[in-house]
C-alpha cells in the first residue's frame, strides 16, 4: 500500500514537479505553506470588507459625515453616527463610540419633531449599551480577576470604576420609560446595577428582576476560575478549544482556535504541575489562523492526534474560506496537508465536524456541516478515508442534508454495529441518517420523532441514564432576550426549549425534556457533558450568548441526579459566566480525579473580546477510574467503543456506560474515559465492546482511583 507521504508527492506532483537541476520541494511543507498563504490573503481582505473584522465600514461613514455640510440633513447626519457609533464599538473603540453615539442623540434631543419615539429610544439603548461594555472593559477585562462576570456579580465582581455602568443605568431607565416593552434594556439595566453592588435597590421596581428562577435547585461542588495562574486567560473572540495529549508526554494539552480571520490557532502545552505554557511556535501552528470550531483524532493510525480546524461560519457568502487538516507528525507538531489531501475545494462556510468509522474499516471517515443558505448553497461533505487520501461520498452516501448546519454527531442508535449521523440545522429540521451497511443512508428523524429544535445548534449522543442505549441532547439558540426575560418574569411559554431524546437502543426515541427539567430558554452555542462530581451519571455544562453586544446570559451547569432529573445549580457551581461562551473541554487538567471545565470566552466582534476561563473542579469524597483505549483492528482513538463498569455501593450494584466519541459538536473533551464510581471503592466489572472487530473483553476486580490504558487486543490491562 503507498505511504501517506507518497500519496502527498503525487497529490502535489503539478506543485512540486522543478527543473532537474532544482532540489525537489517537500510536498507536506508545499501544502503547509500554500495554506499560509491563503489564510493570509484571506486576512487581508477580511481586515478590509468583513462585515465582522473588516475597517471599511468605518471610513465609509466617516466620509460620508464629512461630505455633508455643518448643520444641515440632520436625519441623515443621525443615521450615519449611528452607523460609525455600531462600527467603533464591533471593533472595540469603546470610548470612540460614545461619543459619536451622544452626537447621535444630541441631534435627536435639538429636533424631537423629526424622530419617532422608537428611534429616540433606540439612540439612547444604543449609546447605553456602549457604556455598558466600557464598564466591562475597564474593569471585567482590564482589571480581571476569578470572579470577574460570575453571575450573580458580587464580591470581587463588582466594579471599581463605576463609570460605564452608572451612565448605563441612565439611559436604559429612560428608554424604558420610552419603551417599557424593551427586554434588553431591561435585562441590562438589572445586569448594570448588579455591577454596582446595587441590585434591587437601584432598580425601579416595575422593571426590577428578581433572578428566583435563577437560584440553584440544589447543591454542588463551587468552582473557581484558574486561568490566570495557570496561563491560559489569553483574551480570546469566539473559538474552539480542544483538549488531550497532543505531544505523547502523558499530560495533557490545550489547542485554541479563535475564528477571527487575524488569529492565531495555539497551542498549550502542559506541564505535570497543571500549568500551561504556550508552545504555538514550536507545534509548527504559525500562520495557521481562524477557525471557530476545531477538532481532534488521530485520522492516520500513527499514535499521533491530528487537528481539523473550520472556517467561514455564520459569514454565508463571505465565509469561504478552507478548513484545515493539520497532522501530527510526532511530539505536537503539525504540518498542514489540507492542499496535499484535495480537500481544500469547494471552500465553504462551517464550523462542525465529526469523527468516525462509519464503514468500520478501521480508519476514521470524517463528516463537514457546511451552512447553506439562500447567499450561498452550501452541501455537506462525506470525507471517505481510503487510507491515504480522503473522497467526498456525501452525494452518493444522501447526506448532503443542504440546510444550515450547525452540529453533528455520529452514534449507534439502533445497535446495529453501525455508526448512524444526526444532523443539527438551524432553522430547519434536523435530521438523522440510519446508516445502511452499503455506504448509504436514510433520513429517519421525521419517523424517531428527533427533528426539533428547529432553532437548534450543538448536539451529541450519551448515555444520560445508564440504561446501556444512546440518549441524545440538542441544544436551543434563539438569539433574542425576550424569551429569557419574559421567562424571568414568570412566563412558561413562548420558547422553543432545548431537547433531550431517550433512546432504545433500537431506533426510537421519546422527548423526556419536560419530565426531566430541561424545558427552559436557552441560548446555547458551545456545550460539553461529563460526570462532574463523579456520582457516575453525566453532567451538562452549556455556554450561552449571541454576537449582539447585549446578548449576555449566564452559562449553565445542569446537575444529572441519577438519571432521572437535571438540576440547574450554575450560581451553586460558581461556573455562570455571563461572558460569550463557545469551546468548551472537560478534563482533569490538575490529575487530582475530577473534571475541571476549560471555556472559551468572548463574543464575534473584535470589541468583544474576554479571556477563557479555567473553572477547577475542587472535589468530593467520591471515586473515579479513569480508561484509554487504543484500537488495532478499530480505529486507533476506538471511536465507537462501548463501555461497561460495574460498582457496589453498599447492597446496591449498579451499571454506568459510556462509549468514546469526539463529545459534543461544540467541544473538545479527551477521548479518555472518565467515569464516576460514586462511593464504590472498586470496580467489579468492567466490559470493552470494540466497534470494527466485535472483540468483547472483561476484567474483574479493579481498583478505584487509576488510570488505565487498553489496547484492542491485549489480555492485560496496563
Amino acid at each position: 500500500m503507498p505511504t501517506l507521504t507518497s500519496f502527498f508527492a503525487a497529490a502535489l506532483l503539478p506543485l512540486a514537479s522543478t527543473p532537474q537541476d532544482t532540489k525537489p520541494v517537500d510536498p507536506l511543507q508545499e501544502s503547509h505553506a500554500r495554506m499560509v498563504a491563503t489564510l493570509a490573503s484571506l486576512r487581508d481582505e477580511a481586515l478590509r470588507s468583513n462585515p465582522f473584522f473588516g475597517f471599511q465600514a468605518i471610513e465609509q461613514a466617516r466620509n460620508a459625515l464629512a461630505a455633508i455640510p455643518a448643520g444641515e440633513k440632520p436625519k441623515q447626519r443621525w443615521q450615519l453616527l449611528r452607523d460609525l457609533g455600531f462600527h467603533l464599538l464591533r471593533l472595540g473603540s469603546v470610548e470612540d463610540s460614545i461619543r459619536v453615539y451622544d452626537q447621535a442623540r444630541e441631534i435627536v434631543q435639538k429636533h424631537p419633531k423629526m424622530f419617532a419615539p422608537s428611534e429616540a429610544a433606540d439612540t439612547a439603548f444604543e449609546l447605553g449599551l456602549a457604556c455598558f461594555r466600557l464598564g466591562e472593559t475597564t474593569n471585567c477585562v482590564a482589571q480581571h480577576c476569578e470572579a470577574s462576570c460570575i453571575f450573580p456579580i458580587q464580591g470581587g465582581g463588582v466594579h471599581q470604576d463605576k463609570n460605564g455602568s452608572t451612565k448605563a443605568i441612565a439611559l436604559f431607565e429612560w428608554m424604558l420609560q420610552h419603551k417599557p416593552e424593551h427586554a434588553g434594556a431591561r435585562w441590562l439595566l438589572n445586569l448594570a446595577a448588579m455591577t454596582l453592588g446595587e441590585h434591587p435597590q437601584r432598580v425601579p421596581e416595575k422593571h426590577r428582576l428578581d433572578f428566583k428562577r435563577m437560584d440553584s435547585q440544589g447543591e454542588f461542588p463551587r468552582f473557581t476560575d484558574v486561568a490566570r495562574e495557570k496561563g491560559l486567560a489569553e483574551p480570546t473572540l469566539a473559538g474552539g478549544v480542544v483538549a488531550d495529549d497532543f505531544d505523547g508526554d502523558g499530560v495533557l494539552d490545550v489547542v485554541n482556535c479563535n475564528w477571527g480571520a487575524h488569529e492565531q490557532v495555539r497551542f498549550w502545552k502542559g506541564a505535570a504541575d497543571g500549568t500551561f505554557v504556550e508552545r504555538t511556535r514550536e507545534s509548527g501552528l504559525e500562520g495557521i489562523l481562524g477557525g471557530l470550531h476545531l477538532t481532534h483524532a488521530d485520522f492516520d493510525n500513527d499514535g499521533d492526534l491530528d487537528l481539523f480546524v473550520l472556517r467561514g461560519a455564520w459569514m454565508r457568502q463571505h465565509g469561504r474560506w478552507p478548513n484545515s487538516l493539520l497532522r501530527n507528525e510526532g511530539g505536537g507538531r503539525f504540518v498542514d496537508v489540507t492542499y496535499a489531501m484535495g480537500m481544500v475545494e469547494p471552500m465553504l462556510p462551517t464550523q462542525t465536524a465529526s469523527w468516525a468509522d462509519y464503514d468500520n474499516d478501521g480508519d476514521l471517515d470524517l463528516f463537514v456541516g457546511n451552512e447553506a443558505s439562500p447567499e450561498q448553497p452550501a452541501p455537506c461533505q462525506l470525507w471517505r478515508n481510503e487510507g491515504g487520501r480522503f473522497v467526498d461520498v456525501a452525494a452518493a452516501a444522501g447526506v448532503t442534508n443542504d440546510r444550515y448546519t450547525k452540529g453533528a454527531t455520529w452514534g449507534d442508535v439502533d445497535s446495529d454495529g453501525l455508526f448512524d449521523l444526526y444532523v443539527s440545522n438551524n432553522g430547519q429540521a434536523n435530521r438523522l441518517y440510519r446508516n445502511k451497511g452499503d455506504g448509504t443512508f436514510e433520513d429517519i428523524a421525521a419517523k424517531a420523532g428527533v427533528e426539533l429544535p428547529i432553532a437548534s445548534f450543538s448536539t451529541w449522543f450519551f448515555d444520560y441514564d445508564n440504561d446501556g442505549a444512546l440518549d441524545l441532547f440538542v441544544a436551543s439558540y434563539y438569539p433574542f432576550l425576550e424569551p429569557y426575560v419574559a421567562w424571568l418574569a414568570g412566563a412558561d411559554g413562548g420558547f422553543e426549549p432545548q431537547a433531550l431524546y431517550k433512546g432504545d437502543g433500537r431506533g426510537g426515541f421519546r422527548n423526556v425534556t419536560l419530565e426531566v427539567g430541561l424545558a427552559r430558554p436557552n441560548c446555547t452555542m458551545g456545550s460539553s457533558f461529563g460526570d462532574l462530581d463523579n456520582d457516575g451519571f453525566e453532567d451538562i455544562y452549556l455556554a450561552t450568548g449571541y454576537p449582539n453586544y447585549e446578548g449576555l446570559m449566564p452559562n449553565l451547569t445542569l446537575h444529572n441526579r441519577g438519571g432521572k432529573r437535571f438540576l440547574d445549580v450554575s450560581n451553586a457551581s460558581g461556573m455562570g459566566h455571563l461572558q460569550k461562551g463557545h469551546g468548551v473541554a472537560l478534563f482533569d487538567f490538575d490529575r487530582d480525579g475530577d473534571l475541571d471545565v476549560l471555556e472559551d470566552l468572548g463574543g464575534a466582534f473584535p470589541g468583544d473580546g474576554f479571556a477563557s476561563a479555567l473553572f477547577q473542579n475542587p472535589g468530593n469524597a467520591n471515586q473515579w477510574l479513569e480508561l484509554r483505549l487504543e484500537g488495532r483492528r478499530s480505529n486507533r482513538n476506538a471511536i465507537g467503543a462501548r463501555v461497561r463498569v460495574d460498582v457496589r455501593e453498599g447492597e446496591t450494584t449498579r451499571s454506568i456506560h459510556r462509549r468514546v466519541s469526539c463529545g459534543s459538536s461544540f467541544g473538545g473533551n479527551p477521548f479518555t474515559l472518565h467515569f464516576g464510581l460514586g462511593s464504590a471503592q472498586r470496580v467489579e466489572l468492567l466490559e470493552v465492546h470494540w466497534p470494527a472487530s466485535g472483540e468483547r473483553q472483561t476484567f474483574r476486580d479493579i481498583a478505584a482511583g487509576r488510570r488505565l490504558k487498553l489496547i484492542e487486543g491485549e489480555s492485560e490491562l496496563r
